[in-house]
């Protein structure tokens, strides 16, 4: 991590994380703020501009989720997607063969009929929210910490059931928890199951500068792509799309982020901080590392693992960057301390109202004790149920089959969560979609899976015992990977026939589930009862304290639900040195060294005497977001899409637990660059008329 940016963590002390956790007004062009609390007023404030019901509800209803984690948008009438191109990489590794990279070619569509399906991506679109917090509060209150867990989803369950009757094949109907629980809306999204893509450039292209340039800046990567929408076999009408603006951003401009941030923790306590710095963080990191050093060793294998494992291996250097970052953030001198402080100003102030502190109790203290067990059980259960199988395919699969054959045997209030009837159409199609499988990966990865189950639960018998007999992890996974379960019609058979089908299955990972998921059922049940459930209850009785004393005045935390930020086109100093707010098409010719990653694409060679050097390329806004907005559109005070976004600067790694508008920068790639390079670098003239049309 650079030195500059652990020197940066350590200015967030309590005059940063006072607008996050205690005082209940955002600072600067702070907070994740849902469609229905957007802070209109402090915008008009601080930038002139108006933003009003209409503003809002074209916007929300233009905005898209993504199923594989990304943020997406309407741009055209015919139902044009731009998202990320690393939020349509699995799509683009899916459509590849060994003959025909298009991860490293790129996708180009000369019309529609050339546009192909991406197996198993949805997108949503929200269409309603309302709350239901007093209906889930009754469902649990009096409940035990045993039945918490089970009550709430059990309430959740029957609500979303009760709202898509009748639809499930068409829309999702999502209880989202806001506030830690203080909160509870009903998201209704229509679903698109037919996503189509028309236009991804080369991987070197939309990733230039590799890992060393991840959330980092000046950027210069084209990190974008189009889908389609389709809806019985034709382009879907969307008259809800928002405009293609190709003009150069403007320094000081304001600007608006709609999306779907992933997850952040603003609003957790210090205690709960702590042990995520000294116990989960470090855990992930360690695994995360061995895992990189596995499959870059599987790539250097061949040039053919090398592109099998492409994807993977981003998504891990992504992932411990992030981790790292966020580590570095709490272990900055005076972080943890200010926070810890903030917990005891809040709760002196709940005290200093008898009424409030006789209702709220002492929450604090109970997260405190939580703890012990949250460390004690934190290896068994990222292990064995969170992250199971390690990113195989093949397991995933097979777990899926196993617990969906099981929970369909029970009514649906009364399943694991992700099992329940609003959900079960998603879950079918998930593993009953075409996916490549690439065998020789499952193997590396299971092997690595096992290999660290046996290395962390060694003295848990009963663990190592069942998952690997007296075999080797390497023998195991060897055995596993040979499943059947590649074949769409060999999941089909045992998702439809049910959980005798399943029992009666003589494939290898069927039968090693069915042996083993009792311990990562156990493993989760555990966890639900002694951390899950009652820092659940813990954390509502504050969110109810914030409410009682700041009203709806703050914002919650990022729940990979639809959201909405708001800043301006903006550089930041730092340890006495300028960046600006701007990248540009000549500044790529100066930092492409020929050699990897700074190697452009040939296409880019060819057409740089054509393009103008002085084209904004990427740019940095002082937008508040978090992953799971990669994708969103970066929109100007019109609504009108000026870019893309793709990332943050180093400095906004610390963003999952306080942001800082001195130095927190998204990272975006420019309608106009974006709108050049079609025209130039691919001749896709179809595809910018289409983004221009009136």
């Amino acid at each position: 991590m650079p030195r500059p940016f652990r020197a940066a963590i350590a200015v967030l002390t309590i005059s940063v994380l006072a607008g996050v956790f205690g005082d209940g007004g955002a600072r600067a062009a702070e907070g994740m703020w849902t469609f229905d609390n957007f802070p209109a007023a402090a915008v008009q404030a601080r930038y002139g501009v108006t933003i009003d019901q209409a503003w809002l509800d074209k916007v929300r209803a233009a905005s898209l989720r993504l199923t594989s984690g990304c943020s997406a948008s309407i741009v055209s009438g015919e139902g044009l997607v731009l998202t990320n191109h690393h939020c349509v990489s699995d799509c683009v590794q899916e459509l590849s063969t060994a003959r025909n990279d298009l991860l490293k070619d790129g996708v180009l569509t000369a019309d529609r009929r050339e546009e192909r399906a991406c197996p198993g991506l949805q997108a949503q679109q929200l269409e309603t929210m309302s709350e239901v917090t007093p209906r889930i509060l009754a469902a649990v209150r009096d409940q035990s910490d045993d039945g918490f867990v089970r009550a709430r989803a059990a309430a959740i369950s029957a609500i979303e059931s009760e709202a898509c009757a009748g639809r499930t094949a068409t829309h999702l109907c999502q209880v989202i928890s806001l506030h830690q629980g203080g909160r509870y809306d009903l998201y209704v999204f229509r679903r698109y199951i037919d996503v189509r893509l028309v236009f991804a450039p080369e991987f070197q292209t939309a990733f230039f500068g590799g890992d060393p340039d991840n959330f980092n800046f000046p950027r210069y990567d084209l990190d974008v792509a189009f889908l389609r929408l389709y809806e019985r076999g034709e382009p879907l009408a969307t008259p809800q799309r928002l405009r293609w603006n190709p003009s150069p951003p403007r320094e000081g401009e304001p600007v608006f982020i709609p999306g779907n941030p992933g997850a952040s923790n603003r609003l957790m306590t210090g205690e709960q901080l702590r042990t995520l710095r000294d116990v989960a963080l470090p855990q992930t990191l360690s695994q995360f590392s061995q895992l990189r050093g596995r499959l870059a060793r599987f790539s250097a294998e061949s040039p053919e693992n090398a592109r099998l494992a492409a994807r993977e291996l981003f998504g891990i250097e992504n992932s411990l960057k992030v981790y790292d970052g966020q580590l570095q953030a709490l272990a900055a001198p005076g972080f943890l301390e200010a926070k810890l402080a903030q917990d005891a100003a809040l709760k002196a102030r709940v005290a200093a109202d008898p009424a409030l502190s006789m209702r709220i109790g002492d929450p604090w203290a109970e997260l405190a004790a939580i703890q012990a067990d949250r460390e004690r059980l934190n290896a068994r259960y990222v292990l064995l149920e969170q992250r199971g199988g390690y990113g195989s395919q093949l397991f995933a699969f097979a777990r899926t089959l196993v617990r969906g054959a099981m929970e369909r045997e029970r009514p649906s209030a009364a399943r694991m969560s992700e099992f329940a009837d609003p959900t079960l159409p998603q879950q079918a199609r998930s593993v009953l979609g075409r996916r490549t499988v690439q065998r020789a990966l499952e193997e590396a990865q299971l092997a690595f899976w096992l290999g660290k189950v046996r290395e962390t639960l060694a003295a848990e018998a009963d663990v190592t015992s069942a998952l690997l007999g007296r075999e080797t992890p390497e023998a195991v996974a060897a055995r596993l990977s040979r499943s059947r379960l590649a074949e769409p019609s060999v999941r089909r058979a045992l998702w439809t026939g049910g959980l005798a089908a399943v029992r009666a299955s003589d494939d290898p990972l069927i039968r090693f589930v069915l042996a083993t998921d009792p311990l990562a059922r156990a493993a989760r049940r555990e966890y639900e009862v002694k951390v899950t459930g009652p820092s659940a209850r813990a954390a509502e009785k504050i969110a109810a304290a914030r409410f009682a004393l700041f009203g709806d005045s703050i914002y919650p935390d990022a729940s990979f639900s639809p959201r909405l930020s708001y800043g301006a086109v903006e550089g930041w100093s730092h340890a006495g040195e300028r960046t600006g707010p701007f990248t540009t098409f000549g500044g790529l010719w100066d930092r492409a060294t020929g050699q990897s990653p700074y190697q452009l694409a040939p296409r880019w060679l060819a057409a740089r005497p054509r393009l103008n050097d002085a084209t904004v390329f990427n740019l940095a806004t002082s937008t508040d977001i978090v992953g799971g907005n990669s994708g969103s559109p970066l929109l100007n005070a019109k609504a009108e899409v000026i870019g893309a976004v793709f990332d943050g600067n180093i400095h906004s790694l610390a963003g999952a637990f306080a942001y800082d508008g001195a130095l927190n920068r998204t990272v975006s790639a420019s309608a106009a660059a974006t709108t050049e390079a079609l025209r130039v670098v691919y001749g896709q003239e179809a595809l910018v008329a289409e983004l221009l049309a009136e």
